[in-house]
């Protein structure tokens, strides 16, 4: 750990409330401005296909002006647009609230580098822990979120436009802590255009390593979003109060996050595909306990073992994408392996919705093990790969 380490970690966990807070409430708002209930989760929606629309932007971004400068822009189109969503919220507009969080999508994907930024600030041989640790500032996500949308949900005559609000508030706090952390200067930075140094990105996301890494951190993140979004709607459909729902999000964010005090270590030991294989059965011991009942405790467990599932394979992925690509390569291959992780992101937004609320949360659970089996497969194929060159 160093100072910079320690602020970016902040800067995590401020980003985390920022998504948690739009997890708890959206969905919520959606389902009381909708023109009709499946379209509940669009505001959810527009805020991972908006990260997925700006990877690219994001990218070029980073390499023409650095991580400061391009992590504060983000910050700033992060509080702009929780203006917005407030604005939206007390007019009960629900197309302006989903364009608004389509726009805040650039502050996700901007924000998703953090973790390969870490990877920057220490010596090569720590980059495991660096990711582990500023993943881990999403606890302050996990405790603060759910709190700060119970306690501002009826701060004003609206519910929940008190919320984004206060989300002005988080990333202005952001931003001034960006301010204290400078970043190396990235290979290639300060180019606008042109022909991007080292191999096209064609060539990069081919190889078997970075087609798993993707893999793992989009089926990980997908099959995590695809449930966390519908569960604020599913326990307000077995007449749970969104206290409870509140509680469950928040030690479901504590079960992604708490584990990277360890994973960075976990990885060093035992190796990235074990890790990534022990995330792969805590997502299917989910959705086996979250079919066994609809009590509250049913839903925290449920969510408690989806947040440690997802951080292996989001850590194991991320760490694995880092052998896939040169230094000069990083911005393109990152932004691809976002693109990745925000597109399936999009698909399971807007898919939860409809399936919580025609199908229903059992239906949904069920309908998770697909994806799952694949990632299984995909895991196997690797370690076949590596096989021989172990040998």
């Amino acid at each position: 750990m160093n100072f910079r380490l320690v602020l970016l970690t902040l800067c995590q966990g401020l980003l985390l409330v920022n998504n948690v807070v739009f997890i708890a409430i959206n969905g919520l708002v959606g389902l009381a401005l909708a023109p009709v209930g499946w379209m509940a989760t669009l505001p959810i929606t527009g805020y991972v296909a908006g990260g997925a629309l700006a990877t690219g932007l994001v990218a070029r971004h980073q390499r023409r002006y650095g991580r400061q400068r391009a992590f504060q822009i983000g910050l700033l189109v992060a509080v702009a647009s929780a203006g917005v969503c407030a604005f939206a919220a007390m007019t009960r507009n629900f197309w302006l609230l989903t364009a608004a969080t389509l726009v805040a999508g650039y502050y996700n994907a901007n924000g998703s580098l953090y973790r390969f930024a870490a990877v920057e600030l220490v010596q090569p041989e720590f980059k495991e822990r660096a990711i582990s640790w500023v993943l881990a500032g999403g606890i302050i996500g996990g405790v603060v979120g759910p709190n700060l949308a119970a306690w501002s949900r009826d701060a004003l005559p609206q519910p929940f436009a008190g919320a984004y609000l206060a989300l002005m508030g988080v990333g202005l706090l952001s931003w001034g802590l960006m301010r204290f952390i400078p970043f190396p200067p990235l290979a290639g930075q300060g180019s606008s255009g042109g022909v991007a140094p080292g191999r096209p990105l064609g060539q990069i996301v081919r190889q078997p390593v970075f087609i798993i890494a993707a893999a793992a951190c989009a089926i990980g993140y997908g099959v995590m979003n695809l449930l966390m979004a519908a569960t604020p709607i599913a326990m307000a459909q077995c007449s749970h109060p969104f206290s409870a729902a509140a509680l469950v999000l928040e030690w479901h964010v504590l079960g992604m996050y708490v584990p990277s005090f360890f994973t960075g270590r976990l990885v060093k030991r035992f190796g990235v595909l074990p890790v990534m294989s022990v995330g792969l059965l805590l997502n299917i011991a989910c959705v086996a306990f979250a079919l066994t009942g609809t009590d509250v405790m049913h839903f925290l467990g449920a969510l408690l073992v989806l947040g440690v599932g997802w951080n292996f394979l989001y850590i194991g992925g991320s760490t694995l994408a880092t052998s896939s690509y040169a230094p000069e390569e990083k911005t393109r291959a990152q932004a691809a392996l976002d693109f990745c992780v925000y597109a399936t992101m999009t698909l399971t937004s807007f898919s939860s919705g409809a399936l919580v609320t025609t199908g229903g949360w059992t239906a949904m659970n069920l309908g998770t093990l697909a994806p799952l089996v694949l990632l299984a497969a995909a895991l196997v194929w690797l370690a076949q790969l590596r096989r021989p060159a172990r040998a």
